[in-house]
């Protein structure tokens, strides 16, 4: 199990397959292992990097809220990058991991062959309610534990498409997720969620991105929607799929929708024909009219 030493922690990774690196960056409820469907995929033609964020073992788990942020994790990505000699990639990213792969790539463009921004954007509308919800959170990883936790996070209404369509996978990803840390995932949940900046706060950077961009959501992820819908109008590069009658869990719950998509996606940037649009900022003749 090999780890890599950056950024004051040890990070546990993963690579399979031998071509151009392609990297996952998990989200909060998930791990590296969360990605294994996409691995076995994507590595025979691909060299796949799987990581575990910091807070999530067997990564290391700092104590200090401090060491917990947005910025931190977009820091230790590109480390990681560094440690295993790549100088660019298509980046991967559900959720957390999403938010980690979008400002990766503003802040590296040269870094990035292609982003997948999948369910991305939680706390960017009902912020009132992300913020309690937060809160409840913490109470519940510290007052009775993660076991407790993983039952009432995986009974979440964005994550019930995939009880629905998948008990048996569901289970596995409730089971997991009681692996976790409780104070791992309390100071991620408050220093890189409750603190990052949100989707519509990055209108103009993301006006300037020129990073080919795929956005991908399960239209009953509602928390997402907005965030996806906006992000395709404001990244001229960006390209906008959305998986029907699906949740939050899009890469596990729809592995073989997602897995084409991210394909198509690959085949469309390495042959040059992923499109670049101006940002329509009013409406145009020959569309919705004046």
């Amino acid at each position: 199990m090999p780890f890599a030493s950056l950024n004051g922690v040890k990070l546990q990774y993963e690579v399979t397959g031998e071509g151009f690196p392609v990297i996952f960056s998990h989200e909060f409820g998930g791990d590296a292992q969360s990605w294994q469907p996409q691995v076995r995929y994507f590595s025979r033609l691909y060299r796949c990097v799987t990581y575990n964020h910091r807070g999530f073992p067997p990564s290391s788990v700092p104590e200090r809220l401090e060491d917990y942020s947005q910025d931190i994790l977009v820091d230790d990505l590109g480390s990681l990058m560094d440690h295993l000699a790549i100088e660019r990639a298509h980046i991967v990213g559900l959720s957390m991991g999403g938010n980690v792969a979008l400002n990766f790539a503003l802040r590296h463009p040269e870094r990035c062959h292609g982003i997948v921004v999948a369910g991305c954007g939680g706390g960017t509308t009902e912020r009132e309610r992300f913020e309690k919800d937060v809160a409840d959170v913490v109470g519940l990883l510290t007052t009775q534990g993660i076991d407790a936790f993983a039952d009432r996070y995986a009974a979440g209404a964005t994550r019930q498409p995939y009880k629905r369509k998948d008990p048996q996978g569901w289970q596995e990803f409730r089971d997991a997720l009681s692996r976790h840390s409780a104070v791992g995932s309390a100071l991620t949940i408050q220093g890189v969620q409750r603190d990052r900046p949100t989707i519509f706060t990055l209108k103009e950077r993301l006006n300037r991105l020129d990073v080919p961009t795929l956005v991908l959501i399960g239209d009953e992820d509602e928390p997402c929607v907005d965030p996806a819908v906006f992000m395709k109008r404001e990244i001229p590069t960006a390209g906008l799929v959305v998986i029907p009658q699906s949740g939050h869990t899009i890469n596990l719950e729809e592995p073989a929708a997602f897995n084409a998509a991210v394909a198509d996606f690959f085949r469309l940037v390495e042959a040059g024909r992923w499109a670049r649009r101006p940002v329509v900022t009013t409406k145009l003749l020959g569309g919705d009219g004046p």
